[in-house]
């Protein structure tokens, strides 16, 4: 096989003599033809067999030719190697499970299981996996091997990272096959919650209250898909208490964040609080798509004339002017979501401007 790509290509350069000494680079560009290279590049893919996306492979090679002529730091070669690799192997071993809901579970890595909030939070995974939800936490132990035990391997990721002093994943997710082990912290965020149906936070640390402003922060800037953000209390009811004071007084006091902003998650004192608002986020609400200017909202079920209407006028501050809300089957663009077609829908003139507003939509939609 290497053979043949090495003939055509020493072939195609003896039919068409080439324009550029060795020594130059040759410029390529994403978004116009590259002539030899392309050809090259066509032949490599057809050679590999099935590629499915071949425009994004294209440009990924073509990617990876000019960081070769551009940048002669290893470091920063070996950093584009390393995050392709490990986002590639992600996509792998979520990709069989990506119509099973997930949750992320966070929470400290140095809670014992005689401490209460370990016993929580096996009880939280257990209850997950029974309700048909799989579990996915950093794979270390602490509060995330706690969910991966009641969730039990069979419903359990783990993204572990690749510490000095943390090497090997917990015992209940070392050697599953959806374990992943990353070198990059942000390659492991994207995990996290490019694949996360739902977030729950476990007190923690600076490693939980990082991933708690990451997830908030993308949730604030519409940069993920709204979901439900559940912060689970500690027995006494403080650790989020404390936390949410903070934001208050000084964040939203100071006028650093939107009053709409406290929408994006929600306190709750219990497991069983935390799997129902979870339960209940996806209550009449399925999944959301922007189409060019519009949003468009899957639901699991229609809503009537007078529903819509509510929610047009209680929702208007969010509309573009003269927008509405209005119903609707799968939109054109939505064909290639099979899975999806037959979902009722939702056509929302959104203005893209407060995302706690969005959420709150959402949740007056599952409030019918």
């Amino acid at each position: 096989m290497a053979t043949e790509v090495a003939i055509f290509i020493g072939i195609r350069f003896l039919d068409r003599p080439p324009m550029i000494k060795r020594s130059e680079a040759m410029k390529m560009y994403f978004d116009k033809d590259n002539g030899l290279i392309d050809e090259i590049i066509r032949h490599l893919m057809e050679t590999a067999g099935e590629i499915r996306r071949p425009q994004y492979v294209r440009e990924m090679i073509i990617a990876a030719l000019k960081a070769g002529q551009e940048d002669d730091r290893s470091a920063d070669l070996k950093l584009m190697n390393t995050t392709l690799k490990e986002m590639r192997f992600t996509s792998k071993v979520f990709g069989p499970y990506q119509h099973v809901r997930k949750v992320t579970v966070f929470g400290s890595a140095r809670t014992q299981p005689g401490d209460p909030l370990y016993q929580m939070a096996v009880r939280f995974g257990k209850m997950l996996a029974e309700n048909g939800y799989m579990v996915i936490t950093g794979g270390g132990d602490g509060i995330m091997r706690a969910a991966n035990e009641g969730a039990g391997p069979g419903h359990s990721f783990g993204v572990n990272i690749r510490l000095p002093f943390e090497e090997r994943p917990n015992a209940v997710i070392e050697g599953n096959p959806r374990s992943i082990t990353y070198k990059y912290f942000f390659n492991r965020k994207v995990a996290f919650l490019k694949e996360a149906d739902a977030v729950a936070l476990f007190p923690g640390g600076f490693g939980t209250l990082d991933e708690a402003m990451e997830t908030l922060t993308l949730l604030q800037t519409g940069k993920r898909n709204p979901m439900p953000l559940v912060l689970v209390e500690d027995p006494a009811c403080s650790y989020w208490s404390h936390i949410i004071a903070l934001f208050e007084q000084e964040l939203l006091g100071h006028g650093y964040i939107s009053p709409t902003d406290l929408a994006l998650f929600e306190r709750v004192c219990s497991v069983d609080e935390a799997v129902a608002k979870i339960q209940h986020f996806y209550h009449r609400y399925h999944s959301l798509r922007f189409v060019r200017s519009q949003l468009v909202i899957r639901l699991t079920a229609e809503l009537n004339a007078d529903e819509i209407a509510g929610l047009t006028d209680q929702f208007q501050d969010i509309l573009t002017p003269g927008g509405g809300i209005a119903p609707s089957g799968a939109l054109e663009a939505e064909r290639d979501d099979a899975d999806l077609v037959h979902l009722p829908r939702l056509v929302v003139d959104y203005n893209r401007r407060d995302f706690g507003r969005l959420r709150a939509l959402i949740d007056a939609i599952n409030d019918l």
